[in-house]
């Protein structure tokens, strides 16, 4: 076997966080694992508390300087590095985890990526997955006018169809639904405005086209809710190259 086919159908895991969407697929007690993109780390640390050993990889200097400044985190690694060039052993790793962070990779990069990661996996078990924000549901139109990812979202799908499937002898496929909740429109914008790695211009944001869509989002509680479809992909057992 040397290619997976195309999936297109996916199991639904209801509505759940990005950590335990990993466990309801692949329980990580026990595993060595690195998470890919890891941002200030939540993910890592909720990790590390279900008993994994995580290395987390964060290609962005700000964001990778702040996180060693953090307060140690127990079963938890806070390194800088890219996806293309991670800092393990080749066959060393249980599972390599890319919280939504493969349409941050460059497009021209994510083969490599994804080659770089199967590289370190152990050959018999180990594990990729790989999350990424859907874009149906009522928060990617709230920050598509300005932040519009539909390129890079598309082509990690595209990654996965292609670079990741012919990587890998089994694969699969899941789906399920967060809300991001906002507790007035200076929310959304400090959080739009607050990421190191995307350089997003506060007159993209304080719109009257973006203030539309987020009004259309106040929830029964006094908030504002927006639906987040996710989609989970998990492929085991590298090939042997």
């Amino acid at each position: 076997m040397d290619r997976i086919a195309h999936i297109s159908e996916r199991t639904d895991l209801g509505e759940r966080s990005d950590a335990a969407a990993l466990q309801a697929v692949a329980p990580v007690a026990g595993l060595t694992l690195i998470d890919v993109g890891c941002g200030a780390g939540n993910n890592a640390r909720d990790l590390a508390e279900a008993g994994a050993t995580v290395l987390a990889v964060e290609p962005d200097p700000v964001q990778a300087a702040k996180n060693r400044d953090a307060a140690p985190a127990q079963g938890v690694t806070f390194v800088e590095a890219r996806a293309e060039r991670l800092p393990a052993d080749s066959g060393s790793i249980d599972g390599v985890v890319f919280f939504r962070s493969l349409h941050h990779v460059p497009v021209e990069a994510m083969a490599a990526a994804l080659a770089e990661a199967a590289r370190v996996l152990k050959p018999d078990s180990g594990f990729l997955c790989l999350i990424e924000p859907g874009m149906t549901g009522t928060y990617f139109p709230l920050m598509r006018p300005y932040h519009d990812e539909t390129r890079v979202r598309e082509a990690a799908q595209g990654a996965l169809d292609g670079p990741a499937a012919a990587l890998f002898h089994e694969r699969r496929s899941f789906r399920y639904l967060q809300h991001v909740r906002y507790a007035n429109f200076d929310a959304l914008v400090a959080r739009a405005l607050g990421q190191t790695f995307n350089a997003i211009e506060r007159e993209r944001v304080e719109t009257d086209e973006v203030r539309a869509l987020f009004e259309a989002g106040r929830a029964d509680r006094g908030d504002y809710a927006f639906e987040a479809p996710m989609l989970l992909d998990l492929f085991r057992t590298p090939l042997k190259g």
